[in-house]
């Protein structure tokens, strides 16, 4: 059976262009022994991507290699089997690739399927496993400190703005439109949301945090992060999920200054999802409650079609998605 396929036909120069994929048409494999074939429905599309992409071996992941089927996660249904644990029509969520079907591997996890696909990929996989670590496992946070989140009205920062909330933390939303402002305002809870576009960050920020930031999720890098590492408190905790405002440049920016690290005795901890896979059984289950208790709400951006990926990717880079993005094949 055929199926298309889209490969890594170069690295990207800076910016993520259309000229670096090539669509292609693949034939499905014949299984061996304990192989299963999985039709994905939904492809997941992250900022990470552009870190996969460059030829860096120091990565916390293996890059994408050249002529190889770009890498993604998602969600499919299995059709085809020889592994008694993963039956035909079950539902699985895990790393797939930009790919009308893939090989199943045993790191995918069958996932109910009365359980909404968003909510899957919005909250109980990637997003809300990475805000639920970066806020709960790194910073550690508590009730009553003020949080500020870069990034905010994304899938993981609307998340960690959420967790917050709901563990009792005073939080502050970074984002880049009047209406992703007011949507984590009046729709999520926030206590302050700011348009890094049009405030004036340094007034915004002292104004929303009269009495400092314990604890800042950096999403974004960029001019944002000095303003509030400037209002950092002693012993504060600073957990760095993404830097996407450095993903596209040649030369990283500058970051703040190591001796108010020092001196404000500041923890500044980087982490990644992939490394702390160990810690899924009670993330999700946390996860779950706060879903149970109405504590967290998302909103989907979906793209339709496996070619939509190409140049969908780019609205991560630009801010012009509205929620999680999602091809649906």
């Amino acid at each position: 059976m055929e199926y298309k396929a889209i490969k890594l036909l170069k690295r990207p120069q800076n910016e993520i262009t259309a000229d670096i994929f090539e669509t292609v048409t693949l034939q499905t494999p014949a299984l061996e022994k304990d192989q299963f074939l999985v039709k994905q429905t939904h492809m997941s599309l992250d900022p990470a991507m552009r870190t996969w992409m460059d030829d860096n071996d120091d990565s916390y992941v293996e890059p994408v290699a050249v002529g190889d089927v770009m890498r993604s996660f998602g969600v499919g249904e299995i059709v085809e089997s020889k592994n008694d644990n993963y039956p035909v029509g079950s539902r699985v969520l895990g790393m797939t690739g930009w790919a009308e079907y893939v090989l199943g591997g045993d790191d995918m996890q069958i996932v109910p399927l009365e359980l909404p696909v968003e909510a899957l990929l919005c909250v109980m996989y990637v997003p809300g496993l990475t805000a639920y670590l970066g806020l709960m496992e790194i910073a550690r946070p508590k009730a009553g400190e003020t949080l500020v989140v870069s990034g905010a009205a994304g899938s993981v920062g609307s998340l960690a703005g959420q967790i917050g909330k709901a563990e009792g933390l005073r939080v502050i939303g970074i984002a880049g439109s009047d209406e992703k402002c007011e949507w984590l305002e009046q729709e999520l809870g926030f206590d302050k949301a700011i348009n890094y576009k049009t405030a004036d960050l340094e007034a915004e920020i002292s104004a929303a945090a009269p009495h400092g930031v314990d604890v800042y999720f950096e999403n974004t890098g960029g001019p944002v992060q000095q303003v509030v590492f400037n209002h950092m408190n002693r012993f504060g905790r600073i957990a760095v999920c993404g830097m996407i405002s450095d993903y596209n440049r040649e030369e990283p920016a500058p970051g703040p200054s190591w001796k108010q690290i020092n001196l404000k005795a500041l923890r500044v901890e980087g982490f990644v999802i992939l490394d702390h896979y160990d810690k899924i059984p009670q993330m999700t289950e946390a996860l779950g409650g706060y879903l149970a208790k109405g504590q967290l709400k998302y909103r989907i951006h979906k793209l339709h079609g496996l070619d939509s990926a190409i140049d969908g990717v780019n609205l991560l880079f630009s801010g012009n998605n509205k929620g999680k993005l999602v091809v649906e094949l």
